[in-house]
């Protein structure tokens, strides 16, 4: 039997899988008119973003915020 006790949603979860489901759901032009940060307008990639979510705090709780919001979409 598994373990539920984590009310964590994205227990479990590496920042790329969400980034990565985020991209594939959205694409990077709705996601940088969603959440409006450099790394998803100017030239995005997986790599860059991860590198400048993982620096900033602010803009990854905004990332983890729109897939708690979109991940009963997937």
């Amino acid at each position: 039997m598994e373990n539920k006790s984590s009310k964590d949603p994205l227990h479990g979860i590496t920042l790329q899988q969400v980034l990565e489901e985020l991209v594939n759901y959205y694409g990077f032009d709705t996601l940088g008119e969603l959440i409006k940060i450099k790394c998803f307008t100017d030239n995005p990639s997986i790599k860059s973003s991860l590198t400048f979510l993982r620096k900033t705090e602010w803009a990854r709780k905004k990332v983890e915020e729109l897939y708690i919001r979109t991940e009963s979409r997937f």
